[in-house]
C-alpha cells in the first residue's frame, strides 16, 4: 500500500510538471485551464486574478553590464505590497520564447505562484520572505566586479582628449583621428594608433583600430568590444571614455581610485581661521 502511494504521488509529480502553459488573449492556461490573467505595457507584465484584480508585476531587465557582458533577469514586485522589490532569474520554454511565454512559464515552473488553482498568494509571499538570490555564472560576477571598479573611478574624458578621474586629471590621448570631438565613439580606421599616457606622460598603451584591440605597455591585449543585443551578436565601435575604463582595469597602475579628501578648519598659531 506505502509503495502504491508513494508511486502515485510520483506519477502526479510527473503529470503536474509536465503541464504546457499556454497563453491565448492575456489568458494564462495550464492544459486548457483557465488560471490567470495577464497584461503589459512594454516590459511590464501585470498578471491578474481571472476576477481582473492586479496582483503582482514581472519586469524584465536586460542591461550591459560592461564589454560584451550583459545580464538579463526579472523584476517581480507584488501589488497589494510594495515593500520589496524581488530581482531573479527567469526560464523560458524555448529559446524563441517571447517575454509574455517567459514571464508565465517561469510563473507557473520555476517561481510556482501559479498553479492549477490560480495564483497562489502564499507562495508568493512565502518568495518574498524567503528572499532568494540570483545564481550567476563566473562571468557575469565578474563583470559585476569589474563594472563596480569602474564606477568608482567615474572617468570622462574632456574634449582635448584629457582623461579625468572624479574630476581629477589622470592621462591623456594622442594621436586623436580627425573626428574627435564631433564623434564619441572611434569608428575610424587609422594606421596609427591611438595612445594612452597617464598624468606624468607616461606611456600606458594603444588602441589599434583596425583590429579594435587594446595593448598596454606590459604587453596584455584585450578585444574591445563585442555587445550582445537581444540574441544577436554585433561588433559595436567604442568610446574613448570606455577605452580610459578598460585600459585602468588592464593596468591597476594606470588610475587609482581618488577618495574624497575632507578639507578640516584651517588653523594658524592655534587660532582657527
Amino acid at each position: 500500500m506505502k509503495s502504491s502511494l508513494i508511486i502515485l504521488f510520483t506519477v502526479l509529480g510527473i503529470l503536474f510538471n509536465a503541464q504546457t502553459v499556454k497563453i491565448k488573449r492575456g489568458i494564462v492556461n495550464l492544459e486548457g485551464i483557465h488560471v490567470a490573467k495577464l497584461s503589459n505595457k512594454g516590459n511590464v507584465y501585470t498578471f491578474m486574478d481571472l476576477k481582473e484584480t492586479p496582483i503582482y508585476t514581472v519586469e524584465f531587465v536586460d542591461k550591459s553590464i560592461v564589454d560584451s557582458v550583459r545580464d538579463s533577469y526579472i523584476k517581480l514586485n507584488r501589488i497589494y505590497n510594495q515593500d520589496k522589490t524581488l530581482e531573479l532569474d527567469y526560464i523560458s520554454p524555448s529559446a524563441f520564447s517571447g517575454d509574455e511565454k517567459s514571464a508565465a512559464y517561469t510563473c507557473v515552473k520555476s517561481l510556482k505562484i501559479i498553479d492549477e488553482r490560480g495564483i497562489n498568494i502564499k507562495n508568493l509571499d512565502e518568495l518574498f520572505k524567503n528572499n532568494p538570490k540570483r545564481k550567476l555564472d563566473s562571468k557575469t560576477k565578474d563583470a559585476y566586479t569589474t563594472r563596480t571598479k569602474i564606477d568608482k573611478l567615474n572617468i570622462t574624458v574632456n574634449n582635448v582628449g584629457e582623461i579625468l578621474s572624479n574630476g581629477k586629471p589622470v592621462g591623456y590621448f594622442t594621436n586623436l583621428p580627425v573626428s574627435f570631438g564631433s564623434e564619441d565613439t572611434i569608428t575610424d580606421k587609422t594606421f596609427v594608433d591611438i595612445e594612452i599616457y597617464d598624468a606624468k606622460s607616461k606611456f600606458i598603451g594603444k588602441y589599434i583600430t583596425t583590429t579594435k584591440q587594446l595593448k598596454t605597455a606590459g604587453g596584455k591585449v584585450f578585444t574591445i568590444y563585442r555587445e550582445i543585443s537581444g540574441r544577436a551578436s554585433i561588433l559595436k565601435f567604442p568610446t574613448y571614455k570606455a577605452i580610459a575604463e578598460r585600459m585602468a582595469i588592464l593596468d591597476p597602475n594606470f588610475i587609482k581610485i581618488q577618495e574624497k579628501v575632507i578639507v578640516g578648519e584651517v588653523t594658524k598659531d592655534g587660532i582657527q581661521k
